[in-house]
C-alpha cells in the first residue's frame, strides 16, 4: 500500500523546500498586506500580542496535525481523514473534514486571487513611475478607476489564476517546491529594502 502511494504523489526534495512553502502558507499575503492596519486599528502591542498567543495555540497544533495527517496518509485531504479514520477505528464521518479543507482553500483562492491580481497590476504601475510624487488623493483615485475596471480585473485575476495552476499541475518538485525557492527569499528582500 505504501509503495503504490509513493507512486502516486510526490515528494519534496528536500526540508528546506518544505520548510519555505510552510512558511509561505503560514504568513499569508493578509500578514503584510494588512495586519500593520489591523495592528494600529485594534491595540497595537496588545493586539500583537493576542495574534501571537493564537498562532501559539491554534494555528502551530492544527498546521501540525495537518502535515502529519498528509505524512502518515500519503493522499488528498479527502480521502486522507477517511483512510485514517478507517486505520483508527472510527466513522468513515471524518471525511466531511477533509472536504471542509477543500471548501476553506476554495473560498481563501476566490479572495487572494483578486488581492494578488490587484498587486500584480501594481507591479507594473509602480515600474513604469505612475507613483512618483504622487499624492494621496491621486493614489487613491487610481486605485479607484482600477476596481472600477471590469475588464482589467478579470485580465488580472485571470493571470493570477492561470500562473497558480501551472504552478499547481507542475506537482510538488517541478511546480511549488520550485516557485517558493524563488519567491520566498524575493520575499524576504522585497521586505529587507522596505524596511531599509
Amino acid at each position: 500500500m505504501a509503495e503504490q502511494r509513493q507512486s502516486i504523489h510526490g515528494f519534496w526534495k528536500g526540508r528546506m523546500a518544505f520548510f519555505l512553502a510552510a512558511t509561505g502558507s503560514a504568513v499569508g499575503l493578509g500578514s503584510i498586506w494588512k495586519f500593520p492596519y489591523i495592528t494600529g486599528q485594534n491595540g497595537g502591542g496588545a493586539f500583537v500580542l493576542v495574534y501571537l498567543l493564537c498562532i501559539a495555540f491554534v494555528g502551530v497544533p492544527v498546521m501540525m496535525a495537518e502535515v502529519l495527517m498528509g505524512r502518515r496518509a500519503r493522499q488528498n485531504p479527502v480521502t486522507a481523514v477517511g483512510t485514517l479514520a478507517r486505520e483508527a477505528g472510527t466513522t468513515t464521518k471524518w471525511t466531511a473534514i477533509g472536504l471542509l479543507g477543500i471548501a476553506t482553500s476554495y473560498l481563501i483562492l476566490t479572495y487572494y486571487v483578486v488581492i494578488t491580481g490587484w498587486a500584480f497590476a501594481y507591479i507594473f504601475r509602480a515600474g513604469s513611475g505612475a507613483f512618483v510624487d504622487a499624492s494621496p488623493e491621486k493614489v487613491s483615485a487610481d486605485f479607484g478607476a482600477l476596481l472600477g475596471n471590469t475588464g482589467a480585473l478579470l485580465a488580472w485575476s485571470a493571470l493570477m489564476l492561470a500562473l497558480t495552476g501551472a504552478t499547481v499541475m507542475g506537482g510538488v518538485q517541478k511546480g511549488i517546491e520550485r516557485a517558493v525557492t524563488i519567491l520566498m527569499p524575493g520575499l524576504l528582500l522585497i521586505l529587507l529594502i522596505l524596511v531599509g
